[in-house]
């Protein structure tokens, strides 16, 4: 009983972040479209990579505390109640970064590598 639980949880997981995974190719084409002017923020392609970045920072977030719970060692250590905050630039400039051949790399996994660069894991 308590495995079929796990195996539904695990599935809903990974059904609910694929479905809406933006890679960071995608990210990088559709962030490039938006004109760097105040009109930007009532753009729906706005909200939409926004929410992407939101989404991505509460999955790394909680794959942090579920792996601290269950005495693992989590792959980022983002010290608790901090608030990361991030321009547009640092996000472009970060993004800009990764090889073109790795963009195909959905935007959570990037945002955990970034985490995981930033925020380490004492060994």
């Amino acid at each position: 009983m308590k495995k079929a639980a796990l195996f539904l949880a695990v599935a809903a997981s990974l059904w609910a972040t694929s479905a809406s995974a933006m890679t960071v190719q995608e990210f990088l084409t559709a962030a490039n479209r938006i004109p760097r002017n105040p009109t930007a923020l009532l753009r729906s392609d706005t909200r939409r990579l926004m929410n992407e970045m939101k989404t991505a920072f509460k999955t790394v977030g909680d794959e942090q505390k579920t792996a601290q719970a269950a005495g693992r060692r989590p792959a980022t250590c983002v010290p608790e109640g901090a608030r990361i905050s991030l321009s547009p630039d640092m996000i472009m400039a970060r993004f800009n970064a990764i090889p073109p051949a790795r963009r195909n790399i959905s935007v959570t996994q990037a945002v955990r590598e970034w985490m995981a660069a930033e925020h380490p894991c004492p060994a």
